[in-house]
């Protein structure tokens, strides 16, 4: 099993924690002290020492060689034994760098790194190298370089590596190594390119209409040239006619050329029904690296629907109780002028119903001021009316 990730600066004196399994649950006496060893570039003046550097560099031309050593210092009060070896390096997932894990054979730039004799140790090409190194001592190791003739230009990384190899029966189950980092660029065109690629775009509503939603943005980001480029890769979305603009900013330590990382960038947005963004991504140079020209950026766009879903529902709520609100007081108002109704009806029937044909009392008023006039008294029957005067009594007489 691998250490996941290599010292970023091998110089240093490197504590590595051996995690030990033995069947009875104890630890073997012989792993009780602990080991602690480095790894680390070698100075060429023949004091065998390290220097100040922290990594290997070399520009190597096709069907060219280059010489260097690293120091194998051993800080425990015990000998330990260690299998050096080189192997290709990666980029884990969360941006270290790293080498391909033991049993895995190197087949670029760690293919290329021959391990010189220590003493009786005098390894193949490519084979591991198995050392014991005395307490508190360090071994210079040599390297040799070999480019092939038909190699391409560019980056091609590479790593050094001392693997502990403890001793018969004591139960350790993890490999523990450190190493020292091989940047080999091999001499010809450099090709600098880097593009987003697959963007995939989501948006998650907030359920509290008051709160905006979040956006997640995944995308692919790709080194398609030919050495190594760090990036800094900026997300920006905004709503119609660019209200609420949002942003996201993150850094890429480093892509490898061939190699293609997963990154994604997460802000809040207000839901404005459409949202339109672009993922810019600016190259950047790594490290010690020369930079080679004007990289330049790389935009992509992108639109994602952010309905406001908690707003809607927000609204429905209000205009139904605006609605049964109205209808209650229309209710309310109609029992109540029904209540009136009633009462009034009740009032004008408790004064008696007025007999059919009946007329109202007359009021005497004075003749010519307006006032009804008095309906006369009918005479009874044989009488004679008195109008005309003597005259008519007399003319009934004569005939009787």
């Amino acid at each position: 099993m691998n250490v996941p990730h290599l010292l970023p600066r091998a110089g240093a004196a490197i504590l590595v924690g051996l995690i030990l399994a033995a069947p009875s649950g104890a630890l073997a006496d012989d792993t009780a002290p602990g080991t602690t060893w480095s790894l680390s570039p070698a100075g060429t003046d023949g004091d065998g020492g390290t220097d100040d550097r922290v990594s290997l560099r070399h520009v190597i031309g096709p069907g060219e060689t280059a010489d260097d050593q690293v120091a194998l210092t051993n800080f425990s009060p015990h000998p330990a034994t260690f299998a050096v070896y080189a192997s290709d390096g990666i980029v884990t997932p969360d941006g270290s760098f790293d080498l391909l894990p033991p049993g895995e054979h190197p087949v670029d730039g760690g293919a290329w790194i021959d391990i010189g004799a220590v003493g009786d140790e005098d390894p193949t090409a490519g084979e591991t190298m198995t050392i014991e190194v005395p307490a508190d001592e360090t071994v210079v190791i040599p390297l040799r370089i070999a480019v092939p003739t038909d190699a391409s230009p560019g980056d091609h990384p590479a790593g050094l590596v001392a693997q502990f190899v403890p001793a018969e029966g004591s139960g350790v189950e993890m490999a523990s190594r450190v190493g020292v980092r091989v940047h080999l660029r091999v001499d010809g065109p450099v090709v600098t390119a880097l593009a987003v690629d697959a963007v995939s775009v989501a948006y998650e509503p907030s359920w509290n209409p008051f709160s905006p939603g979040t956006v997640r943005v995944d995308y692919t980001l790709g080194n398609s040239g030919n050495v190594r480029l760090g990036a800094t890769s900026t997300t920006t979305i905004a709503g119609p006619f660019g209200i609420a603009p949002a942003s996201h900013a993150s850094t890429i330590r480093e892509i490898l050329p061939g190699d293609a990382v997963q990154a994604s960038s997460t802000f809040d947005v207000w839901p404005l029904l459409l949202g339109h963004g672009e993922v810019q991504v600016a190259p950047e140079v790594v490290g010690e690296d020369v930079p080679a020209g004007t990289v330049a950026a790389s935009t992509t766009s992108f639109t994602v629907w952010t309905v406001p879903w908690s707003q809607i529902a927000l609204l429905a709520v209000v205009s139904a109780a605006v609605v049964l609100i109205l209808r209650l007081r229309r209710r309310s108002s109609a029992r109540v002028q029904r209540r009136i109704d009633e009462a009034v009806a009740r009032a004008v029937g408790s004064d008696g119903p007025v007999a059919a044909g009946a007329q109202p009392d007359a009021v005497d008023a004075p003749p010519g001021e307006g006032g009804p006039a008095t309906a006369p008294t009918p005479a009874p029957a044989g009488a004679v009316a008195q109008a005309g005067g003597g005259a008519v009594e007399e003319r009934m007489a004569s005939r009787g």
